[in-house]
Protein backbone atom coordinates (compact mmCIF):
# COMPACT_ATOMS: atom_id res chain seq x y z
CA UNK A 1 0.00 0.00 0.00
CA UNK A 2 1.35 3.42 -0.94
CA UNK A 3 1.98 5.65 2.07
CA UNK A 4 -0.27 8.68 2.33
CA UNK A 5 1.38 11.91 1.17
CA UNK A 6 2.20 14.50 3.81
CA UNK A 7 1.66 18.18 3.05
CA UNK A 8 3.12 21.37 4.48
CA UNK A 9 -0.15 23.28 4.33
CA UNK A 10 0.79 26.56 5.98
CA UNK A 11 4.02 28.33 6.93
CA UNK A 12 4.79 30.96 9.55
CA UNK A 13 8.31 32.21 9.99
CA UNK A 14 10.47 34.93 11.46
CA UNK A 15 14.21 35.27 11.00
CA UNK A 16 16.87 37.85 10.19
CA UNK A 17 15.23 38.32 6.77
CA UNK A 18 11.99 39.53 8.34
CA UNK A 19 8.63 38.37 9.63
CA UNK A 20 6.05 36.62 7.46
CA UNK A 21 6.13 35.02 4.05
CA UNK A 22 6.11 38.19 1.96
CA UNK A 23 8.83 39.99 3.88
CA UNK A 24 11.08 36.93 3.97
CA UNK A 25 10.55 36.15 0.26
CA UNK A 26 11.28 39.73 -0.78
CA UNK A 27 14.55 39.72 1.15
CA UNK A 28 15.47 36.18 0.14
CA UNK A 29 15.26 36.81 -3.59
CA UNK A 30 16.71 40.34 -3.57
CA UNK A 31 19.57 40.51 -6.06
CA UNK A 32 21.22 43.86 -5.34
CA UNK A 33 22.82 43.00 -1.98
CA UNK A 34 22.50 40.36 0.74
CA UNK A 35 19.89 41.10 3.38
CA UNK A 36 19.56 39.83 6.93
CA UNK A 37 22.56 39.69 9.20
CA UNK A 38 23.83 42.80 10.98
CA UNK A 39 26.71 43.97 13.14
CA UNK A 40 25.81 44.09 16.82
CA UNK A 41 27.22 43.52 20.29
CA UNK A 42 23.77 43.09 21.84
CA UNK A 43 24.51 39.48 22.73
CA UNK A 44 28.28 39.79 23.19
CA UNK A 45 28.82 43.11 25.01
CA UNK A 46 32.08 44.73 23.96
CA UNK A 47 32.54 42.38 21.02
CA UNK A 48 30.82 43.30 17.75
CA UNK A 49 29.80 40.35 15.59
CA UNK A 50 27.76 39.80 12.47
CA UNK A 51 24.63 38.06 13.74
CA UNK A 52 21.34 36.99 12.20
CA UNK A 53 19.19 38.77 14.78
CA UNK A 54 15.45 39.10 14.25
CA UNK A 55 14.79 42.79 13.58
CA UNK A 56 12.34 44.83 15.63
CA UNK A 57 10.43 44.10 18.81
CA UNK A 58 9.53 40.54 19.70
CA UNK A 59 6.13 39.28 20.81
CA UNK A 60 5.06 40.08 24.36
CA UNK A 61 4.72 37.16 26.78
CA UNK A 62 3.41 38.87 29.93
CA UNK A 63 0.18 36.86 29.77
CA UNK A 64 2.10 33.61 30.22
CA UNK A 65 3.33 31.92 33.40
CA UNK A 66 7.00 32.62 34.06
CA UNK A 67 8.24 29.14 32.99
CA UNK A 68 7.01 29.84 29.45
CA UNK A 69 8.53 33.31 29.09
CA UNK A 70 11.64 33.18 26.93
CA UNK A 71 13.06 34.74 23.79
CA UNK A 72 12.60 31.36 22.11
CA UNK A 73 8.89 31.33 22.88
CA UNK A 74 8.50 34.94 21.78
CA UNK A 75 9.86 33.90 18.39
CA UNK A 76 7.51 30.92 18.32
CA UNK A 77 4.55 33.17 19.16
CA UNK A 78 5.44 35.42 16.21
CA UNK A 79 5.64 32.47 13.82
CA UNK A 80 2.50 30.81 15.17
CA UNK A 81 0.46 34.02 14.84
CA UNK A 82 0.91 33.73 11.07
CA UNK A 83 -0.71 30.27 10.93
CA UNK A 84 -3.12 30.58 13.84
CA UNK A 85 -6.21 30.55 11.63
CA UNK A 86 -5.48 27.32 9.71
CA UNK A 87 -4.27 25.63 12.91
CA UNK A 88 -7.48 26.58 14.71
CA UNK A 89 -9.46 25.24 11.76
CA UNK A 90 -7.56 21.94 11.96
CA UNK A 91 -8.31 21.64 15.69
CA UNK A 92 -11.98 22.39 15.03
CA UNK A 93 -12.09 19.82 12.23
CA UNK A 94 -10.13 16.94 13.77
CA UNK A 95 -10.42 17.64 17.50
CA UNK A 96 -7.66 18.88 19.79
CA UNK A 97 -6.47 15.37 20.69
CA UNK A 98 -5.77 14.66 17.01
CA UNK A 99 -3.39 17.61 16.61
CA UNK A 100 0.23 17.20 17.75
CA UNK A 101 3.07 19.63 18.40
CA UNK A 102 6.72 18.86 17.60
CA UNK A 103 9.42 21.51 17.94
CA UNK A 104 13.18 21.43 17.43
CA UNK A 105 15.53 23.64 19.44
CA UNK A 106 19.02 23.74 20.90
CA UNK A 107 18.97 26.84 23.10
CA UNK A 108 15.44 26.73 24.52
CA UNK A 109 15.54 29.30 27.34
CA UNK A 110 19.24 29.22 28.18
CA UNK A 111 19.46 32.93 27.39
CA UNK A 112 17.18 33.72 30.31
CA UNK A 113 19.40 31.68 32.61
CA UNK A 114 22.56 33.48 31.55
CA UNK A 115 20.89 36.85 32.19
CA UNK A 116 19.79 35.74 35.65
CA UNK A 117 23.05 34.13 36.76
CA UNK A 118 25.01 37.34 37.58
CA UNK A 119 22.37 38.39 40.14
CA UNK A 120 22.42 34.93 41.68
CA UNK A 121 26.19 35.03 41.92
CA UNK A 122 26.03 38.48 43.49
CA UNK A 123 23.18 38.05 45.96
CA UNK A 124 22.51 34.33 46.15
CA UNK A 125 18.94 34.86 44.92
CA UNK A 126 17.48 34.41 41.47
CA UNK A 127 15.71 37.45 39.96
CA UNK A 128 11.90 37.34 39.91
CA UNK A 129 11.81 37.26 36.10
CA UNK A 130 13.65 33.92 36.01
CA UNK A 131 12.28 30.43 36.49
CA UNK A 132 14.39 27.30 36.13
CA UNK A 133 11.83 25.71 33.79
CA UNK A 134 12.40 28.43 31.19
CA UNK A 135 15.54 26.64 30.06
CA UNK A 136 14.09 23.14 29.88
CA UNK A 137 14.23 21.61 26.41
CA UNK A 138 10.52 20.77 26.64
CA UNK A 139 9.49 24.40 27.18
CA UNK A 140 8.95 25.31 23.48
CA UNK A 141 6.56 22.43 22.81
CA UNK A 142 4.71 23.07 26.07
CA UNK A 143 4.33 26.70 25.09
CA UNK A 144 3.10 25.92 21.59
CA UNK A 145 0.59 23.35 22.83
CA UNK A 146 -0.79 25.93 25.26
CA UNK A 147 -0.77 28.70 22.65
CA UNK A 148 -2.60 26.63 20.03
CA UNK A 149 -4.85 24.45 22.17
CA UNK A 150 -3.51 21.31 20.50
CA UNK A 151 -4.08 18.35 22.80
CA UNK A 152 -2.24 15.56 21.02
CA UNK A 153 1.32 14.36 21.55
CA UNK A 154 3.76 17.23 22.16
CA UNK A 155 7.53 16.99 22.39
CA UNK A 156 10.77 18.80 21.65
CA UNK A 157 13.74 17.44 19.73
CA UNK A 158 17.27 18.63 20.38
CA UNK A 159 19.87 17.15 18.03
CA UNK A 160 21.85 20.34 17.46
CA UNK A 161 21.59 21.73 13.93
CA UNK A 162 19.34 18.93 12.63
CA UNK A 163 16.73 19.40 15.38
CA UNK A 164 13.91 21.07 13.49
CA UNK A 165 14.47 19.12 10.27
CA UNK A 166 13.97 16.01 12.38
CA UNK A 167 10.86 17.60 13.92
CA UNK A 168 9.30 17.69 10.44
CA UNK A 169 10.28 14.06 9.87
CA UNK A 170 8.74 13.04 13.20
CA UNK A 171 5.56 14.87 12.26
CA UNK A 172 5.39 13.04 8.95
CA UNK A 173 5.74 9.71 10.73
CA UNK A 174 2.90 10.53 13.12
CA UNK A 175 0.66 11.46 10.20
CA UNK A 176 1.53 8.41 8.12
CA UNK A 177 0.94 6.15 11.10
CA UNK A 178 -2.54 7.65 11.55
CA UNK A 179 -1.80 8.60 15.16
CA UNK A 180 -2.86 12.20 14.51
CA UNK A 181 -4.47 14.15 11.68
CA UNK A 182 -2.45 17.36 11.95
CA UNK A 183 0.87 18.47 13.42
CA UNK A 184 2.18 21.93 14.22
CA UNK A 185 5.87 21.32 13.57
CA UNK A 186 9.04 23.34 13.18
CA UNK A 187 11.70 24.91 15.34
CA UNK A 188 13.00 27.93 17.19
CA UNK A 189 16.33 29.08 18.52
CA UNK A 190 17.36 32.42 19.97
CA UNK A 191 20.59 34.35 20.13
CA UNK A 192 22.45 34.44 23.42
CA UNK A 193 25.99 34.76 24.72
CA UNK A 194 26.17 31.03 25.42
CA UNK A 195 26.13 29.95 21.78
CA UNK A 196 28.35 32.78 20.58
CA UNK A 197 30.93 32.07 23.26
CA UNK A 198 30.73 28.34 22.70
CA UNK A 199 31.35 28.52 18.98
CA UNK A 200 34.02 31.16 19.57
CA UNK A 201 35.80 28.69 21.87
CA UNK A 202 35.81 26.28 18.93
CA UNK A 203 37.33 29.05 16.78
CA UNK A 204 34.33 28.67 14.47
CA UNK A 205 32.80 32.18 14.46
CA UNK A 206 33.53 34.52 11.57
CA UNK A 207 34.08 38.17 12.34
CA UNK A 208 32.22 39.18 9.19
CA UNK A 209 29.31 37.80 7.15
CA UNK A 210 29.97 34.09 6.67
CA UNK A 211 31.49 33.07 3.33
CA UNK A 212 30.40 29.48 2.58
CA UNK A 213 32.48 27.31 0.25
CA UNK A 214 35.00 30.09 -0.41
CA UNK A 215 38.68 29.41 -0.17
CA UNK A 216 38.59 32.27 2.37
CA UNK A 217 35.84 30.85 4.58
CA UNK A 218 36.62 31.12 8.28
CA UNK A 219 33.52 30.20 10.28
CA UNK A 220 29.84 30.69 10.94
CA UNK A 221 27.54 33.62 11.42
CA UNK A 222 25.11 32.71 14.21
CA UNK A 223 21.43 33.57 13.81
CA UNK A 224 18.04 33.05 15.35
CA UNK A 225 14.43 32.63 14.33
CA UNK A 226 11.44 30.34 14.20
CA UNK A 227 9.55 28.53 11.47
CA UNK A 228 6.35 26.54 11.95
CA UNK A 229 4.31 24.45 9.54
CA UNK A 230 0.82 23.07 9.76
CA UNK A 231 1.28 19.54 8.42
CA UNK A 232 -1.59 17.27 7.41
CA UNK A 233 -2.54 14.61 4.89
CA UNK A 234 -4.83 17.14 3.21
CA UNK A 235 -3.54 18.52 -0.13
CA UNK A 236 -1.55 21.72 0.18
CA UNK A 237 0.92 23.87 -1.74
CA UNK A 238 4.03 21.84 -0.82
CA UNK A 239 4.60 18.19 0.06
CA UNK A 240 7.22 16.72 2.33
CA UNK A 241 7.95 14.22 -0.40
CA UNK A 242 10.87 12.44 1.20
CA UNK A 243 13.37 12.46 4.01
CA UNK A 244 16.51 10.71 5.12
CA UNK A 245 18.31 10.48 8.44
CA UNK A 246 21.62 9.03 9.53
CA UNK A 247 24.06 9.16 12.43
CA UNK A 248 27.69 8.75 11.49
CA UNK A 249 29.01 9.50 15.02
CA UNK A 250 32.42 10.30 13.54
CA UNK A 251 33.32 13.03 16.05
CA UNK A 252 31.64 15.22 18.65
CA UNK A 253 31.87 18.35 16.50
CA UNK A 254 33.63 17.49 13.23
CA UNK A 255 31.83 15.80 10.30
CA UNK A 256 32.98 12.59 8.69
CA UNK A 257 35.34 13.82 5.93
CA UNK A 258 34.21 10.94 3.71
CA UNK A 259 30.59 12.16 4.08
CA UNK A 260 29.20 8.64 4.51
CA UNK A 261 26.36 9.75 6.78
CA UNK A 262 25.46 12.79 4.70
CA UNK A 263 25.40 10.71 1.52
CA UNK A 264 23.17 8.14 3.21
CA UNK A 265 20.67 10.79 4.37
CA UNK A 266 20.49 12.44 0.93
CA UNK A 267 20.13 9.10 -0.84
CA UNK A 268 17.35 7.99 1.51
CA UNK A 269 15.44 11.24 1.04
CA UNK A 270 15.52 11.04 -2.75
CA UNK A 271 14.60 7.35 -2.72
CA UNK A 272 11.71 7.88 -0.28
CA UNK A 273 10.39 10.67 -2.52
CA UNK A 274 10.30 8.21 -5.43
CA UNK A 275 12.34 10.48 -7.68
CA UNK A 276 15.80 10.56 -9.22
CA UNK A 277 18.63 12.98 -8.45
CA UNK A 278 17.94 14.69 -11.77
CA UNK A 279 14.50 15.74 -10.47
CA UNK A 280 16.01 17.99 -7.78
CA UNK A 281 15.88 21.57 -9.05
CA UNK A 282 17.41 23.34 -6.05
CA UNK A 283 19.52 22.38 -3.03
CA UNK A 284 19.59 24.45 0.14
CA UNK A 285 23.00 23.57 1.50
CA UNK A 286 23.79 23.33 5.19
CA UNK A 287 26.67 25.60 4.18
CA UNK A 288 28.00 26.78 7.53
CA UNK A 289 31.23 28.25 6.07
CA UNK A 290 33.43 26.21 8.39
CA UNK A 291 36.36 24.51 6.62
CA UNK A 292 35.39 20.96 7.55
CA UNK A 293 31.60 21.14 7.03
CA UNK A 294 31.81 22.75 3.61
CA UNK A 295 34.43 20.26 2.47
CA UNK A 296 32.32 17.32 3.62
CA UNK A 297 29.10 18.70 2.15
CA UNK A 298 30.56 19.50 -1.25
CA UNK A 299 31.71 15.90 -1.55
CA UNK A 300 28.30 14.61 -0.47
CA UNK A 301 26.48 16.74 -3.07
CA UNK A 302 28.84 15.74 -5.84
CA UNK A 303 28.52 12.06 -4.95
CA UNK A 304 24.72 12.07 -4.84
CA UNK A 305 23.59 14.80 -7.25
CA UNK A 306 26.58 15.74 -9.37
CA UNK A 307 27.83 19.24 -10.01
CA UNK A 308 25.03 20.58 -12.19
CA UNK A 309 22.17 21.13 -9.74
CA UNK A 310 21.74 24.77 -8.58
CA UNK A 311 22.83 25.10 -4.95
CA UNK A 312 23.12 27.83 -2.33
CA UNK A 313 23.70 28.37 1.35
CA UNK A 314 21.26 30.92 2.76
CA UNK A 315 23.16 31.32 6.03
CA UNK A 316 24.91 34.53 4.87
CA UNK A 317 21.39 36.05 5.04
CA UNK A 318 19.79 34.29 8.02
CA UNK A 319 22.83 33.31 10.02
CA UNK A 320 23.07 29.78 11.34
CA UNK A 321 19.95 29.43 13.46
CA UNK A 322 21.22 26.18 15.00
CA UNK A 323 18.24 24.09 16.16
CA UNK A 324 15.87 26.22 14.08
CA UNK A 325 17.98 26.09 10.92
CA UNK A 326 16.34 22.98 9.45
CA UNK A 327 12.81 24.40 9.70
CA UNK A 328 13.80 27.90 8.57
CA UNK A 329 15.62 26.55 5.53
CA UNK A 330 12.75 24.19 4.74
CA UNK A 331 10.61 27.34 4.93
CA UNK A 332 12.86 29.05 2.39
CA UNK A 333 12.45 26.03 0.11
CA UNK A 334 8.67 26.22 0.68
CA UNK A 335 8.71 29.86 -0.47
CA UNK A 336 10.83 28.92 -3.48
CA UNK A 337 8.29 26.29 -4.54
CA UNK A 338 5.01 27.94 -3.51
CA UNK A 339 5.39 31.74 -3.62
CA UNK A 340 7.66 32.19 -6.57
CA UNK A 341 5.97 32.65 -9.98
CA UNK A 342 9.21 34.02 -11.46
CA UNK A 343 10.99 30.75 -10.52
CA UNK A 344 13.73 32.69 -8.75
CA UNK A 345 16.40 30.78 -6.86
CA UNK A 346 17.84 31.76 -3.46
CA UNK A 347 21.25 33.30 -4.20
CA UNK A 348 24.55 32.14 -2.81
CA UNK A 349 26.19 35.24 -1.37
CA UNK A 350 29.97 34.85 -1.11
CA UNK A 351 33.20 36.40 -2.39
CA UNK A 352 33.18 34.16 -5.48
CA UNK A 353 36.60 32.69 -4.74
CA UNK A 354 36.04 28.95 -5.05
CA UNK A 355 38.15 26.57 -3.00
CA UNK A 356 40.17 24.55 -5.54
CA UNK A 357 40.36 21.67 -3.06
CA UNK A 358 36.57 21.15 -3.23
CA UNK A 359 34.40 19.71 -6.01
CA UNK A 360 32.96 22.49 -8.18
CA UNK A 361 29.27 23.04 -7.43
CA UNK A 362 26.74 25.18 -9.33
CA UNK A 363 26.39 28.08 -6.89
CA UNK A 364 23.43 30.34 -7.65
CA UNK A 365 24.15 33.93 -8.69
CA UNK A 366 21.98 36.80 -7.42
CA UNK A 367 18.96 37.23 -9.68
CA UNK A 368 19.28 33.75 -11.18
CA UNK A 369 16.09 31.84 -12.02
CA UNK A 370 15.46 28.17 -12.67
CA UNK A 371 15.71 27.18 -16.32
CA UNK A 372 12.79 24.78 -15.96
CA UNK A 373 9.75 24.55 -13.65
CA UNK A 374 10.79 23.86 -10.07
CA UNK A 375 9.26 20.62 -8.85
CA UNK A 376 11.56 19.47 -6.03
CA UNK A 377 13.94 21.14 -3.60
CA UNK A 378 16.34 19.44 -1.21
CA UNK A 379 17.24 20.89 2.19
CA UNK A 380 20.23 19.50 4.09
CA UNK A 381 21.09 19.67 7.80
CA UNK A 382 24.26 18.19 9.25
CA UNK A 383 24.74 18.49 13.00
CA UNK A 384 27.29 17.94 15.74
CA UNK A 385 27.76 14.31 16.61
CA UNK A 386 27.02 13.24 13.03
CA UNK A 387 23.24 13.73 13.24
CA UNK A 388 22.24 14.16 9.59
CA UNK A 389 18.87 14.97 8.01
CA UNK A 390 17.81 15.66 4.43
CA UNK A 391 14.34 16.79 3.33
CA UNK A 392 12.87 16.67 -0.17
CA UNK A 393 10.08 19.18 -0.64
CA UNK A 394 7.85 18.87 -3.69
CA UNK A 395 5.48 21.34 -5.29
CA UNK A 396 1.97 20.31 -4.28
Amino acid sequence: MTAAPVFLNALGMVCALGQGQQAVADALFASDAPRGVMQTDAFTPGRVLMLGAVPGALAELQDLPMPLRSRNNALLRMAYAQIRTPCAAAIACFGAQRVAVIVGTSTSGIGEAEQALPQHLHSGAWPPQFHYAQQEIGAPSRFLAAESGAGGPAWTLSTACSSSAKALVSAARLLRAGIVDAVIAGGADSLCAFTNNGFSALESVAGTRCNPFSRNRCGITIGEGAALFLMTREPGPVRLAGWGESADAHHMSAPDPQAHGAIAAITQAISRAGITPADIGYVNLHGTATPLNDAMESHAVMATLGGGVPVSSTKPMTGHALGAAGAIEAGLCWLTLARNPQQRLPPHWWDGEADPALPALAFIDPGQSANQPLRYALSQSFAFGGSNAALVLGAG
